[in-house]
């Protein structure tokens, strides 16, 4: 693999890079190509920048690019950027290899491993209003939304992977997903949106 420093990928805007994914759905080696030559070196500098070793890095890449080329179809750029949804495996990769070590050599200085702040009293109770508010509105719609609801936000799940899970067509998980926000979105305050 190319040193990341070295890298002589043209730039590519977040349409081209979006549509490389999409091409690699289809299983367009050029299309991976290119998207290899792009993200290849970009994804091991930010594995090094993460504390991980050369070798780690090169492993987790190669694994990083071969999880993008098998899971090219589970792309949605509606959800998140091609980078953003490269990068994301690749921080789930770190994770994932930390944890077969055994001894995670995460970054003390990573701001998502500090714990949080307690919330003031009034912010406490204001959250818990919220959430109160919230779970009645979600009460009052059909089941099946609320299914879709889980999937989508707490299970993290994209619209095609909704699709693909409860089999239907992904446009009918969207429009599902619109009525019931259409529905939460008239009981309740934009802040608690």
């Amino acid at each position: 693999m190319a040193n990341p420093s070295s890298s002589a990928a043209p730039a590519l805007d977040r349409d081209e890079l979006d549509g490389l994914v999409l091409a690699t759905a289809r299983q367009d080696r050029a299309a991976f190509a290119r998207l290899f030559a792009f993200y290849a070196p970009r994804v091991k500098a930010y594995l090094l920048r993460l504390n991980s070793s050369d070798s780690l890095a090169e492993e987790l890449t190669q694994e990083v690019m071969l999880t993008v080329w098998r899971k090219a179809t589970l792309f949605d750029p509606a959800q998140a950027s091609a980078s953003t949804w490269i990068f994301r495996i690749a921080r789930n990769r770190r994770i994932d290899a930390a944890r077969r070590a055994g001894k995670p050599e995460l970054d003390g200085e990573d701001p998502a491993l500090a714990p949080s702040q307690p919330d003031s009293p009034d912010a406490a109770l204001l959250a818990s209003e919220q959430a109160t508010r919230v779970q009645q509105a979600m009460a009052e719609l059909p089941e099946e939304q609320i299914s879709l609801l889980r999937l989508a936000f707490f299970d993290g799940l994209s619209h095609r992977d909704i699709a693909e899970r409860i089999g239907v067509p992904l446009g009918t998980v969207k429009s599902r997903l619109r009525l019931a926000f259409d529905k939460l979105r008239k009981r309740l305050d934009r802040s608690e949106l």
